[in-house]
């Protein structure tokens, strides 16, 4: 009983589905939910579709321009309409979306891309075709967003379904152009740029390039831009333009930047008459920018605008085998002179100079740019003059006047150099290298001119001993003068007290020898008679002999001598020598033994 009651319930069941699949596409009915967009496809009508035709417009046969939002429909019938329900398309936030037009009017030889008409951002297929919309790629672009295409007309390119078309992901997603950075833009699509200029000039409306039909019906032309893109997020077609992000210029503390731009408006020379050697434009014109750019970092589309950094410090620039941080004297080297006396030699020289923030800019427009300025102005006006006047002096006055050449060559070259709007600072002469048979003969005499020195200086010592000995010397005369005059002195006093007293006692012996001499007389005369006496007694000769004997006890003479020498013995007078010799050491070394002789009366 069961079974036979579920039977019956899935036949109704059955019945009433198929009543109601019967009664829908009787009426026609569909329903479209939020999520969907009604694709409608008829299947049969009165009137084709023109030749090339893919859209119905006036309700032909095949794929209609309209579709069916979100609701209820009656009438699609299924024998004659097809109505397929397809997703909506969602464009993710921070992405784009690309438009291929699959019908439409031809876009014009001088084009690439379909112009952009008012269809509801491509919701509006009917809108498009009656607008005269072109077929094939779009300027228009799809941001971020729910959209309802028609997709029998567009072909939508997401990220999602880039790489069946070709495209690289990156470039559906918002351009992001770094903090620091600046975007080059180069248009795919405009004019064709103006014969002689190398970008497109600046128009305005295009809202930075993001409406891309803006810009062309601006008269925006194909090709590198002028205008850059600054920090931020830019919707940019890809198709119509490609950005390039670049770092920022930056001018460093103690330069300045001369812009040389060669895109802008008309040349007009600001320079002024005084100025004869280059030109001189304002900001935004084609030429050297009259204004510098200070320190800091500046927005410059570096491909058509070149920036010459130019140091407001002191510069140093050396003609030497070193180079300095800058590396302008790179190229430099040693001046190789020749002097007066034929000989050839290399100088070091190292140049000092300072260009003025306000007169950058006339440098670089007379020069070119700073390595210009170096190697075709400083380089011959440092090296020519000390060329030239190397052979007007010999090594010797380069090795002995350094300084005096030093001076003649800052005074020449910051003379030069003020023509050119460079201020001179100074000119220094580093090594001087001369040739090694002058450097030998030059040591060799100043070795000798010291030998030289150094004997004069031995002579001046010597002649300062002597006469320190001579001083010396006169000083211990003159004390033995003083010494000598002191003793005369006296001497005069004891000559003068000796002859007081010799006066004294010539006084006295005159009074004794008055009394003396009467008895010396009566001595002599007793002596006289005495002697008489004796010759008398024993005669004249024995009388002599006695006195002589008496003589020599009293003056203790010698008459026998100390040591008696004879011919005798073996050795003949060898003998009587030695004999000699040995008598007299031992009476040396003896104690001596006087003998006393008594006077013979």
């Amino acid at each position: 009983m069961k079974t036979l009651l579920d039977l019956a319930l899935t036949y109704w069941w059955a019945t009433l589905i198929i009543l109601f699949i019967i009664t829908i596409n009787v009426l026609g009915i569909v329903h479209i939910n939020e999520q969907q967009v009604g694709l409608i496809i008829k299947r049969f009508a009165r009137n084709s579709l023109p030749p090339g035709e893919i859209i119905a417009l006036n309700g032909e046969a095949g794929f209609q321009a309209d579709t069916l939002p979100p609701g209820l429909y009656f009438g699609y019938w299924i024998w004659q309409y097809q109505v397929q329900k397809v997703p909506i398309l969602v464009v993710p936030q921070g992405e784009l979306a690309l438009i291929v037009a699959r019908t439409g009017a031809a876009i014009p030889p001088q084009r690439i891309l379909g112009r952009v008409v008012a269809c509801d951002h491509f919701q509006d297929a009917r809108a498009f075709l009656k607008n005269s919309g072109e077929k094939g790629r779009q300027l228009g672009v799809l941001t971020a967003g729910s959209y309802r295409i028609n997709p029998a007309l567009f072909n939508v390119i997401t990220t999602r379904t880039s790489h069946e078309h070709g495209v690289a992901p990156g470039c559906l997603r918002l351009l992001h152009v770094e903090p620091d950075r600046v975007g080059i833009v180069t248009t795919l699509d405009g004019l064709p740029i103006e014969q002689g200029e190398m970008a497109g000039p600046i128009v305005a409306g295009h809202n930075n390039f993001q409406d891309a039909q803006s810009f062309l019906n601006a008269g925006g032309s194909r090709g590198l831009q002028e205008q850059i893109l600054l920090s931020g997020q830019w919707n940019i077609n890809p198709w119509f333009a490609s950005v390039e992000q670049v770092e920022m210029i930056e001018i460093p503390i103690g330069h300045v930047g001369v812009v040389i731009s060669y895109v802008g408006k008309a040349h007009e020379d600001v320079s002024g008459p005084d100025f004869k050697h280059g030109d001189l434009v304002e900001v935004g014109h084609k030429g050297v920018w009259v204004k510098p750019l200070l320190p800091g970092k500046h927005p410059i589309n570096t491909h058509i605008m070149r920036v010459e950094l130019v140091p407001t410090t002191n510069i140093v620039l050396n003609w030497a085998n070193r180079t300095e941080a800058h590396r302008f004297d790179e190229k430099l080297s040693s001046i190789t002179v020749r002097s007066r006396d034929g000989f050839a030699f290399n100088l070091d020289v190292s140049q000092i100079i300072h260009i003025g923030a306000n007169e950058a800019p006339k440098v670089i427009s007379r020069a070119g740019s700073l390595q210009n300025l170096i190697d075709h102005v400083l380089q011959p006006i440092v090296g020519n003059y000390f060329r030239n006047s190397a052979q007007d002096y010999t090594v010797l006055d380069f090795l002995s006047a350094r300084s005096d050449r030093q001076s003649e060559a800052a005074s020449h070259i910051s003379t030069a150099l003020r023509e050119y709007d460079v201020e001179a600072i100074d000119t220094l002469i580093g090594d001087i290298t001369p040739p090694e048979s002058l450097m030998k003969t030059q040591t060799d005499r100043k070795l000798a001119e010291e030998q030289r020195k150094t004997y004069e200086i031995q002579e001046a010592a010597e002649k300062q001993r002597q006469q320190l000995v001579r001083q010396t010397s006169l000083a211990d005369i003159q004390h033995e003068m003083v010494k000598s005059e002191q003793g005369v002195q006296i001497a005069q006093l004891q000559a003068s007290a000796a002859v007081k007293k010799s006066e004294g006692e010539a006084t006295s012996t005159r009074l004794r020898a008055s009394g003396d001499a009467d008895a010396i007389r009566a001595t002599g005369q007793a002596k006289a008679e005495a002697h008489s006496a004796g010759i008398q007694a024993v005669g004249q000769d024995t009388y002599s002999l006695m006195q002589l004997f008496q003589i020599i006890a009293e003056k203790n003479l010698r008459v026998v001598p100390d040591v008696l020498v004879n011919g005798g013995g073996l050795n003949g007078n060898a003998s009587g020598l030695i004999e000699a010799l040995m008598a007299m050491t031992a009476r040396n070394s003896g104690p001596r033994v006087t003998v006393p002789v008594s006077p013979v009366n």
